[in-house]
């Protein structure tokens, strides 16, 4: 089959298209011909190696010492079961479905074989394979925090990050639970995040921005660019801090979680419960959820997707057409 390969560490050029041996399905795994697939910054990181140095040895450990473990990358999918195993029930041939495949990765090919009871799922009827395969990681991810913020309606929910996979979901699942959510995101995207539900916006390129900032019961950081201090100023007491990324905690947010009621929660991953899946399956079907979609390339064109999401400016989704 037609795959990517991650040859080495490095800029996008180390990914090479090559042929290797189709999988075989177990008794108990599908075989899914993709369609789609997209570009995270999971992916870009791995490709790339980039981790804070403290943690370079374990992630070297983990990830490769020269190259990844792994060498074919992508985590999320949209495609359709071409073969199952023998102990099979929840699919038969030919269902649309979509998945999300961490931590094996394993998307960037034409076919992928995944288990059973892993994160997979039916297709929400309404979407492309293309809108499928952007949902799995980014909504799954805001949901997690979102549900460990405890959101209830009608509480001030602050989204820093608005524009990307994660924030965009953040701002239609933070209404979805009726609450009023502040995006921030700069000039260009204001507008159309604003058009997804937002209440109110706030663009961070002006000077000052963060005068602008309220008091809120949740503060959700999509990515880690809004400093803690003001953070803390712009959260209530029993306020939640949600960081979806894995900043090393400092001096004063220990000194935060010791004595106040604020909670900090950080970098947790998201539940593999397929359950979480079927429920973002409903909301896109429903209307009360959509993705975006940023560009979209040919797997031929994996190498400048990734130059693309390297530059850290898409709105919402990368996606790769198989």
């Amino acid at each position: 089959m037609k795959a990517v390969i991650c040859t080495k560490y490095g800029s996008p050029e180390v990914l090479q298209i090559t042929e290797v041996d189709k999988p075989v399905a177990t008794e108990n795994e599908v075989l899914i011909r993709i369609y789609a697939t997209t570009v995270t910054v999971a992916d870009i990181r791995i490709r790339s190696f980039t981790v804070p140095l403290s943690f370079w040895i374990p992630a070297r450990l983990m990830l490769g010492i020269t190259k990844p473990k792994r060498p074919i990358l992508g985590v999320e999918l949209a495609g359709e079961i071409e073969a199952i195993g023998s102990k099979v029930r929840r699919f038969k041939l030919g269902d649309k479905v979509f998945a999300a495949t961490l931590p094996d990765m394993g998307t960037y090919a034409t076919h992928k074989c995944l288990p059973e009871d892993g994160m997979i799922a039916s297709m929400p009827t309404n979407s492309t394979y293309q809108e499928a395969a952007a949902i799995p990681v980014g909504a799954l991810t805001a949901l997690h925090f979102l549900k460990k913020g405890e959101i209830t309606s009608g509480q001030k929910v602050l989204i820093y990050g608005a524009s990307g996979s994660v924030g965009t979901y953040a701002v239609q699942l933070a209404k979805h639970l009726g609450a009023e959510v502040t995006g921030v995101c700069s000039t260009s995207n204001l507008a159309w995040v604003k058009a997804l539900g937002a209440d109110k916006m706030i663009d961070y390129t002006e000077p000052n921005f963060a005068q602008k900032l309220e008091t809120y019961d949740v503060i959700f950081l999509a990515v880690d660019k809004l400093p803690f201090p003001i953070c803390k100023r712009a959260l209530r007491l029993n306020g939640i801090y949600l960081n979806v990324t894995a900043p090393v905690k400092n001096l004063e947010m220990i000194w935060t979680t010791l004595t106040t009621s604020n909670k900090l929660i950080m970098a947790h991953s998201p539940s593999k419960n397929v359950e979480n899946l079927i429920f973002l399956k409903n909301l896109v079907e429903s209307g009360a959820i959509r993705p975006i979609i940023d560009r979209e390339f040919s797997l031929d064109e994996i190498v400048e997707a990734h130059r693309y999401v390297e530059k850290g400016h898409k709105k919402g989704n990368v996606v790769v057409t198989i």
